[in-house]
């Protein structure tokens, strides 16, 4: 190494090349004095004769630790290969290299064509065994200081995280004070914005389902304006992520985690490669310290919601999925008993049926109406004895839920009247012959003044509209489950979710030699209950008449005509075995495959005789005679309760029949004997 040696005129003849080159992103921002100084060695290139002088800093903000592609390193292997460098200008060996194997590399090119390598101590020889020796220390020398380094803030952060000390980035909902180290925001609607989706969580179980009801309701979220900060907030729409982040960092459940992800290396192309952010599980993770601070929920509901969401992925194993409504009540929730597989769900249509029917398979097959149509009356039957309990908790949470959009719009809208004011304030306070910095000022005072606005009309619609919406009936819907399980109303969904919070699986199979369907309920809490169907034969059909309809038929088939039977059936509100109602062409369908004989209308022999035909008999009109009937003057009977009257021709003609037909503007029943009567006839 000489300081003061001489170039030989052939090197000066080829160009110098300054290599310039800082680590990272933050050191190129403010190390501005150590960039300048590497700039300044195109003139000391210049002072040792060179004429050429290129400068390389394609690579500023890369690492030279050999994990990062270096453009600028590559271009000046390039040109070295090309025999057009005489000299190579660094501020110090570890600028050109952090590790052996690009160092080295650099020194035997150079070798081969006679470069030089200058830096602030002097000029190196590479062909040279001293200088060789000298230079080859010096990059051992950085290669095993970057080492000790990166080793040495390693333990030192490992150690704090394991005091719970070390400041690393937290979530939104969160600060790290001053005096008292980590705690919540004191932004309030932060605050309640983060709760929100914990206790919309909760009740629904799903994180689509979360986001879809708050951006529905047209609630925002805070985005960090200032970097990772996080004082100052843009308060944005509502997004997907801004959900499941929220509901899957631990943070939120009072638990510091350090090393959550980590960093994989792999071999491309001769070179190692490193890539960050590779997920670990949470009980993988080098540092968990659980109450280390205030959390919104506990560490067993938190837990809790990991199961839940990773139960909501369809098309993995474990667990029963969540409901998300279609046809099928039991999708996900049915095994198979002979292969312990997850039954799938198939829709079939038919050209006679509006909507397809669902179907679940795997080793069997069989429909599914049937099958939810036995589980939800197997269910209502477990649900009626704490029926109470559950319509003044489902009251409760409309409550709760009704209070929480109200008080959303009321934080923003608050949030939006210190915008205007502070607005207002900067206005007030600017000079108004300034015109260009007024006029801005107040294009902004305006602005959140249209904010307000804008809240004030929300909050207002979200009182009307809450003012507006009839209750439920509450205690209706505990007297009636039933009815309210299978009203229209009730999605499908809300039926997969009630299903879901007492059942835990349903294991099916089917009894061959039975022709049965076998389900064994899994009840949460260890009970089990087991269900047998019939399994309809092949090309048979589920849409068989009511046992009770069919009674009916029998009974006044004797008697009455089809169109007769019909409305009987219809007052009694039993429907055909299509969920129908009835007309004489299917009641007569029904007698013709049941084999039920019909009345022969040539019978009328005048021993019984209908309502009207009493009434033309006696000659008074339906209303009245059907008024004797019910006063218990006339005797009649009834096959079933709202079957037509049958009246004997014999008892229209006693004295008692005739004495109330005959009277005039009172009532039919007669008078008490020894009884004077208050009005008379005339």
């Amino acid at each position: 190494m000489m300081d003061g040696e001489i170039l030989p005129p052939a090197l000066l003849k080829r160009k110098a090349v300054v290599y310039v080159r800082q680590s990272t992103q933050t050191q190129v921002q403010i190390n501005l004095e150590s960039q300048r100084r590497q700039y300044d060695l195109v003139d000391e290139a210049r002072r040792r004769g060179f004429r050429e002088v290129e400068v390389i800093d394609d690579d500023l903000g890369r690492s030279a630790s050999g994990t990062v592609a270096r453009p600028g390193f590559e271009k000046l292997v390039a040109w070295l290969c090309a025999g057009d460098v005489g000299a190579v200008l660094c501020f110090d060996a570890s600028r050109l290299a952090r590790n052996g194997r690009d160092w080295h590399h650099l020194l035997e090119l150079c070798g081969l064509v006679e470069a030089r390598v200058i830096d602030l101590d002097g000029v190196y020889n590479p062909c040279r065994p001293n200088d060789r020796l000298l230079l080859g220390m010096k990059g051992s020398i950085s290669e095993f200081e970057l080492g000790v380094l990166r080793a040495r803030m390693y333990d030192a952060a490992r150690s704090k995280a394991r005091r719970g000390e070390l400041r690393i980035s937290v979530p939104i909902g969160y600060l790290w004070h001053r005096e008292i180290g980590l705690g919540l925001d004191p932004d309030v609607r932060v605050q309640e914005a983060t709760r929100l989706i914990f206790s919309r969580f909760r009740l629904l179980g799903s994180a689509r389902q979360v986001h879809l009801s708050l951006k529905a309701e047209g609630v925002h979220f805070p985005r960090p304006s200032d970097g990772k900060k996080m004082v100052f907030f843009d308060w944005t729409p509502i997004r997907y992520r801004n959900v499941i982040s929220v509901l899957k960092n631990p943070f939120y459940a009072g638990a510091y985690a350090y090393g959550k992800s980590e960093h994989r290396t792999e071999i491309i192309d001769g070179r190692a490669r490193k890539t960050y952010g590779h997920h670990r599980p949470l009980e993988d993770c080098e540092v968990l310290l659980k109450e280390h601070h205030e959390g919104y929920i506990d560490w067993a509901e938190f837990e809790r919601n990991q199961k839940q969401l990773a139960a909501n992925a369809y098309r993995r194993r474990d667990g029963a999925k969540s409901g998300r409504g279609g046809r099928a009540l039991l999708v996900g929730l049915l095994v198979c008993g002979r292969c312990g597989r997850r039954l799938t769900v198939n829709y079939t249509s038919h050209a006679s049926r509006r909507a397809s029917q669902p179907v679940y398979r795997r080793c069997m097959m069989f429909g599914g109406l049937r099958v939810d149509k036995v589980v939800v009356h197997e269910l209502i039957l477990a649900v009626e004895p704490m029926a109470i309990e559950a319509a003044m908790a489902a009251e409760r949470k409309l409550m709760e839920r009704q209070a929480e959009q109200r008080s959303i719009v009321e934080l923003e809208l608050k949030q939006a009247r210190y915008e205007a004011s502070l607005a207002e304030r900067r206005y007030a306070a600017c000079d108004p012959d300034n015109r260009l910095i007024a006029a801005t000022l107040e294009r902004s005072w305006e602005a959140t003044l249209r904010r307000v606005q804008d809240c004030e009309a929300r909050l207002a619609a979200t009182t009307d509209a809450i003012a507006a919406t009839p209750a439920p009936d509450f205690t209706s819907l505990a007297d009636d489950l039933g009815a309210a399980l299978t009203s229209p109303n009730v999605t499908m969904r809300t039926r997969q979710q009630l299903l879901r919070t007492l059942v835990n699986e349903i294991t099916a199979d089917i009894d061959e030699e039975a022709r049965e369907i076998v389900l064994l309920i899994h009840w949460k809490g260890g009970q089990h209950s087991e269900l047998r169907l019939r399994k309809p034969a092949t090309g048979g059909h589920d849409c068989n008449t009511p046992d009770d309809a069919l009674a009916v038929i029998r009974t006044m088939a004797a008697r009455w005509s089809d169109e007769d039977i019909a409305a009987t059936l219809n007052r009694m509100r039993l429907p055909t075995g299509q969920g129908k109602t009835w007309t004489a062409h299917r009641v007569g369908s029904i007698r013709r495959v049941r084999g039920i004989h019909a009345y022969l209308s040539a019978e009328k022999d005048g021993t019984w005789l209908t309502l009207r035909d009493a009434a033309q008999q006696c000659g008074v009109t339906s209303h009245r005679i059907r008024k004797l009937i019910q006063a218990g003057v006339l005797p009649a009977e009834q096959v079933v309760p709202g079957a037509p009257y049958q009246i004997r021709a014999s008892d229209l003609q006693s004295e008692r029949v005739r004495q109330a037909m005959g009277r005039k503007g009172g009532p039919c029943h007669l008078e008490a004997q020894n009884q004077i009567p208050m009005f008379t006839d005339t």
